[in-house]
């Protein structure tokens, strides 16, 4: 170690380090061991953590610039002194700080201490060192090495590799790494669950092959985290997993964070972190939710504006009008003719004789506007036996119908032998009751732009049909006085 006894970035002597006869072992007596004293210097110079190393005797032969930054002593008034006493230690430590430092020429492997150390402007800085022997070409002990960092960095490192492992392993949500390509390169257990596949599977797959709906917008949102940074707030995006099982739609509410490589002088990008959380359950929740408002909102409206009209079948009209805001895109009132006051009762309709329904009002076909009145002439609809109609009379149920998957020409034959729109694949058929007796029908139909009624649909049909089957009553006493 004696002949190393020169700093890696100074070439003087220590302030208290003897004048040596003799050439300078440090700088090289020829051109091959200078350059590799620069190489040396080079080393020291570019290391993250401070270094600093002993000869046998305690005297400080090598002090690189991460040490100079820590501590504000520079390489040429720290080499050459014996070791930290009254300089980088208070006096008090220094037996102490020394005996433990240099206790390590001894011992096997690399041992671990902290220290308060002290700067050159008085301070003091704990650090965390790593002390182990340097030996000599006999293989005896020549010496200690030390590298140390402050307590506080080291901590911050050891927090962010704790972090880094507890999101990829015990993460109540999804995180994933995305490289620069768009692949996932690490999943943890959470968003392997959500995407339906193992954490070593997913590995290196484009997303479009997880993803059947969905991947665009991800894809697109990624690209820009890597080329302009974090959005400012989560995204919520609604994706269709492939899974074994089938698809499955989620909506997922993500984050986004750029991963830079802190080794390189300008940013490099590593990729993208993405974390994200099922928010499935809540959205469909508050979709429901607001869905609810809207049709409550609408009911309440209706019943007003009803409750101005004289006619009540006007008043019936009405009420269909502000049902199919959002709901329908084509509605018919159909009233069944014959009986008491053009009801049926409970016991008509088990006899043999089928029920004829009149067409009361439709919504019409072209431009949009208030229903149509009709069946003046008291002509019955030609409905086919089976008709959604005929059996929602005969059940005093709701009955829903559907085209299914048929091709559009097939769509269209099925809807016109119903006697509905061309354009209609979903139909809903409500029955009006009122007084105990069924007075007729009310239909809503959906075009192949929208999804088939559900059960919540036909609870709000249901709702509407009251309200009709009230003013049609009420009609219907009218016209018998």
């Amino acid at each position: 170690m004696s002949a190393s006894r020169r700093s890696g970035t100074t070439d003087e002597l220590g302030p208290d380090e003897p004048e040596r006869d003799g050439p300078d072992e440090s700088s090289g007596g020829s051109e091959g061991s200078a350059g590799g004293s620069d190489l040396l210097a080079a080393l020291l110079d570019g290391m993250d953590a401070a270094l600093c190393a002993f000869d046998g005797d305690g005297v400080v032969t090598h002090w690189n610039r991460e040490a100079e930054r820590i501590l504000g002593w520079s390489a040429a008034e720290a080499v050459g002194r014996h070791g930290f006493a009254g300089w980088a230690v208070r006096e008090a430590d220094a037996e102490e700080v020394e005996a433990r430092l240099m206790s390590a020429m001894h011992a096997p492997g690399r041992q671990v201490h902290e220290f308060a150390l002290l700067t050159k402007d008085g301070g003091r800085v704990l650090v965390r060192t790593q002390s182990a022997a340097v030996r000599g070409p006999d293989g005896k002990p020549a010496g200690v090495y030390c590298a140390f960092s402050e307590v506080h960095a080291q901590i911050d490192l050891e927090r962010s590799i704790a972090l880094s492992e507890a999101l990829f392993e015990d993460a109540s949500w999804g995180v994933v790494l995305v490289d620069a390509d768009l692949r996932p390169a690490v999943v943890n257990a959470h968003a392997a669950r959500a995407l339906g596949i193992g954490r070593t599977s997913v590995l290196g797959r484009p997303l479009g092959e997880l993803l059947a709906q969905g991947v665009e917008e991800l894809e697109s949102a990624l690209t820009h985290v890597l080329a302009e940074g974090a959005p400012p707030a989560p995204a919520e995006i609604w994706v269709s997993v492939r899974t074994p099982e089938g698809e499955r739609r989620r909506c997922w509410r993500c984050g986004f964070v750029r991963l830079a490589s802190p080794l390189a002088e300008e940013p490099v990008p590593l990729g993208v972190g993405w974390l994200f959380q099922d928010v499935t359950a809540a959205k469909q929740s508050e979709q429901e939710a607001a869905l609810l408002r809207f049709r409550t909102n609408q009911l309440h409206r209706a019943a007003r504006a009803a409750a101005e009209c004289e006619d009540p079948v006007e008043a019936a009209t009405v009420h269909l009008d502000f049902a199919l805001a959002g709901f329908a895109d084509h509605a018919l009132i159909d009233r069944a003719a014959g009986g008491a006051g053009g009801a049926v009762t409970d016991s008509d309709t088990d006899t043999a004789e089928p029920v004829r329904l009149v067409r009361v009002a439709v919504t019409p076909s072209g431009a949009p506007g208030p229903s149509l009145l009709g069946g003046e002439a008291g002509l019955p609809v030609r409905y086919a036996e089976g008709h959604p109609a005929l059996q929602c009379v005969a059940r005093a149920g709701s009955v829903r119908a559907d085209a299914g998957n048929m091709p559009a020409e097939r769509a269209r034959e099925w809807a016109v032998g119903r006697q509905w729109p061309a354009d209609a694949v979903h139909a809903l058929c409500a029955v009006l009751r009122s007084r105990g007796r069924t007075l007729g029908v009310v239909t809503f139909l959906r075009g192949s732009g929208r999804s088939a009624f559900e059960r919540s649909d036909a609870v709000y049909a249901e709702d509407v049909a009251v309200r009709i089957a009230s003013a049609l009553d009420l009609a219907g006493v009218l016209e018998a006085e």
